[in-house]
Order: C-alpha cells, then structure tokens, then sequence
C-alpha cells in the first residue's frame, strides 16, 4: 500500500505556485480572489499552497477572474492540475524512496533543461550502470537496489532534455577497490554522454581555488511555458527545492560562477580522454 503524503504533492504545490504568482501580479488580495470563485479564505490559502486539489475547470475560472490573458499557460497549468497524483514512471518507487527524493524525480523528468553540479562526484544522469551500483552498495541504504534501479532509470531523462553538468576532476581520483576498472569504465560513459548534442560537459580543474563549488551540490531544472525554473539543495535526505525567484536567481549565478571556473567544453573532453589513456596518475 503506498503510503499517505505528510506533505503536498509537487504537482499541487506548483499548481498553487503559478496561480499565486498570477494573482499577485496584479496585485489582487487573496480574500478578493476567493469571494470571486466563491470559496472560504481557508479554501483559497490552501489552493495556493498546495493543500487543496483544484481541477481543470476551476483553474480555467480563477484565471479568467484574475484577469491572465494567457491561454497556452492556463492550460497548461490546467492539463497538470487535472493529473491525479501518483502517476508516472517512479510511482513504483513510493514506499522505497523518501518524498523529497520523488519530488525531485518528477521534476527532473519534467525539466526541459538541468544544470547540475556536485563537489565530490559524477553527477548521477551521467554515471555508469557500474559506478551507481557502488555508490548506493557503499552508502547507508535499506533498498540499494530499488536506489540503484531508479536512479538508471533517471537517465531517460538524456534523451530529451539538456543537460550540463559540472564535474570535478577529483572525482577521476577516487579508488574502488571492489570494483576493479570501474573508473575507466566511467569515463567512458562521460566521452559517450560528451558526443551527445544535447549534453555539455565541463571539469573543474584540480587546480581551482577551493572556494569555487565548495558549498554542495545543486542542480536547477527550467520547465516550458509557463512554469518558473526549480533549484534543487542535494542532502542525503533527498534535498530541498526552491520556486522561489530570488532564491533561483542567486543559485543560479552560483552555477555560472563555477562554470566560468571550469575548463571549456573541448579541453574538458581532451582531459577525460587524457584519463582513459592513463596520462595522469
């Protein structure tokens, strides 16, 4: 049976999100908005909070009454308030994955864009089958394999959105020894992920102050029309995300100022093949 949420769904509180943003746009008080669609201000707070479901036709209606001159958004935001909650690939991984963590998975396969960074590691979208395995095996985990199996199944993702990640070259360094070969192994994965149009690759050199990158990995998703980028806090609880504008911003200039730190696109593929080859120790 899977278990009842303790906090909204994402796809509620985005929902919410965007209706909010609207409203407040035109500077419109709640109260007001909600004597127009008739419903109790606790009503009302609870939609823009995620709390409450609100279908198709009410957010057609609320938006009408707010004035959003807008109708490719509004109905979008309609197609998605109408998905019942639980679907999707990774609805099988309810009872094996923590909430924040299946946030997230929605989200990402949702992103038409994700930038990611992580101080310590190949970020996961561009991990090997092999390299995954040990790192959920080596972790505190109760259901490695449902973790490992998920996080492959992320990879999807690749074939449709664009990515860019960060990595640092310290990660090339790490030594597994269960698992002999793993790291060439691995660095084929990222000259085959290198190849791909849609996905750019940069390392942060061994030889970037240690100030850059140092505050823990982040990656931010952008969606299409008309819904606000998402920034994403990694932890070992599944992370933390943000819509919050200023905070989105903010992280995001976080994530140009490490990229400016990081080796070009080109030098970053020279140097991964440098690693293939055994050119540096």
């Amino acid at each position: 049976m899977t278990q009842k949420r303790a906090t909204p769904s994402i796809k509620r509180r985005r929902v919410g999100a965007q209706l909010r943003q609207w409203r407040e746009a035109i500077e419109m008080p709640s109260g007001d908005a909600a004597r127009a669609m008739g419903w109790s201000q606790p009503r009302f707070s609870r939609v823009e909070r995620g709390y409450y479901r609100i279908g198709r036709a009410e957010v057609i209606d609320l938006c009408a009454k707010i004035g959003v001159d807008d109708p490719e958004a509004v109905e979008e935001v309609a197609r998605v308030a109408e998905e019942p909650t639980g679907t999707g690939w990774w609805a099988s991984y309810a009872d094996k994955a923590s909430e924040a963590y299946l946030d997230f998975v929605e989200l990402e396969a949702e992103a038409t864009s994700i930038r990611t960074v992580h101080p310590k590691v190949i970020p996961g979208l561009v991990q090997s089958p092999r390299y995954v395995r040990e790192m959920h095996t080596s972790a505190r985990s109760n259901n490695p394999e449902s973790l490992i199996a998920l996080r492959l199944a992320r990879q999807e993702v690749l074939s449709r959105a664009q990515f860019h990640g960060l990595i640092p070259e310290s990660a090339f360094h790490a030594e597994f020894e269960s698992s002999p070969g793993l790291m060439k192994d691995q660095l084929r994965k990222l000259i085959d992920a290198a190849e791909m149009e849609n996905v750019t690759l940069q390392i942060l050199p061994l030889k970037a102050h240690p100030s850059v990158g140092s505050n823990g990995a982040m990656t931010i998703l952008t969606f299409r029309h008309p819904w606000t980028p998402v920034a994403s806090i990694d932890n070992p609880m599944g992370g933390s995300h943000t819509y919050d504008p200023a905070q989105v911003a903010y992280l995001e200039a976080e994530f140009e100022n490490i990229a400016s730190s990081a080796l070009p696109v080109d030098q970053s593929r020279d140097l991964l093949s440098e690693y293939l080859e055994g050119l540096h120790q």
